[in-house]
């Protein structure tokens, strides 16, 4: 079986644009219980500015109480002050962002789109002398909520900046949920040709119920990383219209039945799906949690 590895984003993009705070303590029970499940790539926390983004505060507490041996633990830093925070709590690979276009990283970190390249190409330097594993976010990669559409010569240019500067990974982020899967075939293509399957992986938002189509796609290019979210939490604070990512139990359903090894006990992810509504203290789950719970009543 060819194995695909789902990175779990809920802990930090999952919870940081929901409506409730969720402690460090209870942060940590839901990668524990990811864990569980079998899921062994997870972003537990982003550092940065608790006035910024409230719901991330304390995420050295979060780090600090993790098996860094259990599983791969990333954490976004959006700055210099960020990453230093994230190797200080013993973060072993981080995560810099960069916005596609000017007004994003504008309204997401407050630099241009030059100084954000520049910022992001000097933690991941820093990282590699540290030892530290760095990959880089490419949010808005499809279409900006200010600027619209954008060109794929432009994410190939800023991927080939970023793998060039030392990221082992570029993440191909579809922010707000708008593309499509002819969209993603033709840039998947593109960035695969450029610089080979292994250095991409695929984030994707399902505002438009078009995000495990559009996984599929990228599946279809040969990307065999992609993000997803416990329960479909998720959604950039600073990108309106940036609904849930993708849930994982449902890109771990489709996964499995297709004969992909993820290493994930489905059956144990729905008590992640369950432990996160208790978090949040609203309904959640993907898309397939009607056909999932009739499933697991069925079994027993």
């Amino acid at each position: 079986m060819e194995q695909v590895i789902v990175n779990d984003v809920g802990p930090r993009d999952g919870l940081q644009n929901d409506s409730t705070l969720v402690t460090p303590e209870d942060r940590v029970r839901l990668i524990n219980s990811l864990l569980d499940a079998g899921v062994r790539s997870i972003e537990a926390a982003s550092f940065v500015s608790p006035k910024a983004v409230p719901k991330m505060a304390n995420a050295d507490q979060v780090f600090a109480a993790l098996d860094q041996e259990a599983a791969d633990f990333s954490a976004l830093v959006p700055n210099l002050k960020g990453y230093e925070l994230a190797k200080k709590a013993g973060a072993r690979s981080v995560a810099v962002v960069l916005s596609a276009t000017e007004t994003m990283n504008q309204k997401n970190i407050n630099m241009s789109l030059d100084q954000t390249i520049s910022v992001c190409k000097e933690i991941v330097a820093q990282a590699l002398r540290d030892g530290i594993t760095p990959r880089s976010y490419l949010s808005v990669a499809v279409e900006c909520p200010y600027e619209g559409m954008v060109e794929e010569q432009v994410i190939e240019g800023l991927s080939a900046m970023m793998l060039e500067a030392g990221a082992k990974e570029v993440i191909v982020a579809d922010t707000i949920g708008a593309a499509n899967p002819a969209q993603v075939k033709s840039l998947f293509t593109r960035l695969v040709s450029a610089f080979g399957a292994p250095t991409i992986s695929g984030h994707f938002h399902d505002t438009r119920a078009m995000a495990l189509a559009n996984t599929w796609q990228a599946l279809e290019c040969g990307i065999r990383k992609f993000d997803a979210s416990i329960a479909g939490l998720g959604g950039c604070p600073f990108a309106p219209g940036a609904s849930g990512n993708l849930a994982t139990e449902d890109l771990v359903l489709m996964l499995n039945d297709a004969g992909f090894d993820t290493g994930i006990d489905l059956n144990k992810l729905l008590r992640s799906v369950e432990l996160t509504g208790q978090l949040v203290q609203h309904p959640v789950g993907g898309r397939s949690m009607a056909y999932l719970n009739r499933r697991t009543e069925n079994q027993q």
